[in-house]
């Protein structure tokens, strides 16, 4: 590989002012900006970006943390803050965790080597709040809380009127067993979507009936079974998101049950495949390429010391398709 001083030699100056020319740092004489330009061109010579970032105490950099790559709403939103992070001159370390909290501490410190910005963190771990805690660079959470730990700012959709507007739109529907598949780890996000289900229960006078579900395609499967055996006369069920919705429907269908005529299904997201799924899923809609575009913009914000908002709540809407008795007079 080319070297700086390789570079400062066929131009016949300094690498200080090469380094001068590359930076933008000083002004450098015309003709020895143009021989420098020239013989960059020549030797094909790229810098040592961790070099530079360890100088300029600026990678340029975006770290981002998401507990799982394969489900589409964090790699929607990771898209998203790629996207705005882009358009500023910045890219983005992208890690998939797996809820692993080691690894999650492991990746944090590599992105406080490597002089990131700023994080983004989507985390299933209560621990990684104690290992932020010590992070000197901004830090957004998105869609969790961590208990405990003070992060920069917030975002998030409103859960709770999410998981309110879903029940309640089957209970208008006519639903009268209506089973919520509640997160079962704390999230702060889950949390809030069961308690709004648990208010539409009492508003309409209606049983609460759940069953503990994570937010993955598998967990959905074990969960949906476990609905049909506890709650034979379900028919309304709220998921946990997009993809759980998806596998209720296919466990489901596979019993005999059939959607929306027997049992009407809620998701939670409105991820892009949503859509194209058959039948078309009734869902609550959050706005991830907003609430990605946002989590990006803060950390540009902080990093050039303006000013942000701390706690961001996004409003949900629902989206009514095919998995649910089509009712307009709602």
């Amino acid at each position: 590989m080319t070297s700086i001083r390789e570079v400062a030699k066929l131009a016949g100056v300094s690498p200080a002012t090469v380094s001068r020319v590359m930076n933008g740092t000083a002004n450098v004489n015309e003709e020895k900006k143009k021989r420098v330009e020239a013989a960059i061109k020549e030797t094909g010579f790229q810098p040592n970006e961790l070099a530079r970032a360890l100088y300029k105490k600026s990678s340029k950099m975006i770290g981002m943390i998401v507990p799982d790559i394969e489900n589409p709403f964090f790699s929607e939103l990771a898209k998203a803050v790629e996207d705005t992070a882009y358009q500023n001159g910045y890219r983005i370390l992208l890690c998939s965790s797996g809820g692993d909290e080691e690894k999650e501490a492991v990746n944090i410190q590599m992105f406080n080597q490597l002089r990131v910005d700023g994080i983004v963190v989507m985390t299933n771990c209560a621990e990684t709040g104690k290992v932020l805690a010590d992070c000197p660079i901004p830090v957004v959470l998105v869609d969790r809380k961590l208990d405990g730990f003070k992060e920069n700012a917030f975002i998030e959709s409103d859960n709770y009127r999410g998981g309110f507007m879903a029940a309640e739109y089957l209970a208008k529907c006519g639903c009268k067993n209506i089973v919520c598949m509640k997160e079962p780890n704390g999230y702060s996000s889950g949390r809030r979507r069961y308690e709004g289900y648990l208010d539409v229960c009492k508003n309409y006078n209606l049983k609460e009936q759940s069953v503990d579900c994570r937010y993955n395609y598998e967990s959905g499967l074990r969960a949906a079974e476990e609905i049909l055996k506890k709650y034979p006369e379900v028919d309304g069920v709220v998921a946990g998101n997009d993809i759980v919705a998806m596998s209720v429907y296919k466990v489901f269908t596979r019993h005999g049950k059939k959607i929306p005529q027997e049992v009407q299904l809620v998701g939670f997201d409105d991820v892009g495949f949503g859509e194209l799924f058959i039948p078309e899923l009734t869902t609550i809609h959050q706005p991830i390429k907003e609430m990605g575009h946002l989590a990006a913009e803060i950390i540009l914000k902080a990093v050039n010391g303006e000013p942000y908002e701390k706690k961001n709540v996004f409003d949900v809407k629902l989206i009514e398709r095919e998995t649910t008795k089509s009712n307009r007079n709602l």
